[in-house]
């Protein structure tokens, strides 16, 4: 089985600026270098037959380059405690745009379509049970509340696979389309 997931992967400065941020929360599971990224649509699961489905049907994806930045944090709270902490990205018309071309070829094959409201992110920290709700979490939103940066482009459509293991989970580029 591959599991999968359709994202952007943010320039080498805008992951630095990220990197900068990611300290102060004890029990947070700081995402290094390579698992930084902007999902579009998490698939999940899938065979090889379905995974070469969906290769081709993202080939069919066509979009322009997105300009974004940075701005502001938050964290996904699930039953009243922090699990994720993350770096929020605007303008999201462009990028709900290029989530729902990605959901519809998804779903032409045969994927159910996504389930949840896109909201554009980039996640910084897991943050592990039990430590959801601490100080520092809080001190951590406050402080970096104001984040922001130039904006910058995404110029590739990326499906990764994600090997789960360890401490962290590793992400491998199955395949790249360049964004017109």
């Amino acid at each position: 089985m591959h599991r999968l997931f359709v994202a952007l992967r943010p320039p080498p400065p805008v992951r630095a600026a990220l990197a900068a941020t990611m300290d102060g929360v004890p029990q947070a599971r700081w995402q290094d270098d390579e698992q930084l990224h902007l999902t579009l649509r998490y698939i999940g699961e899938v065979d090889r037959r379905m995974a070469e489905e969906i290769v081709l049907a993202l080939g069919h994806v066509h979009g322009s380059a997105v300009e974004v930045s940075l701005s502001g944090v938050g964290g996904f709270d699930k039953l009243g405690r922090i699990n994720a902490l993350w770096a929020g990205v605007t303008p999201h018309d462009a990028l709900a745009a290029l989530h729902r071309k990605v959901d519809h070829a998804l779903v032409r094959i045969g994927l159910p379509p996504e389930g949840r409201a896109y909201l554009p992110h980039i996640t910084v920290a897991r943050v592990s049970r039990g430590a959801g709700s601490g100080p520092e979490i809080d001190q951590w939103l406050a402080a970096h509340a104001g984040l922001a940066s130039p904006s910058f482009r995404l110029d590739y459509l990326t499906l990764f696979e994600s090997h789960l293991g360890g401490e962290a989970a590793r992400y491998e580029v199955v395949e790249r389309w360049r964004l017109a």
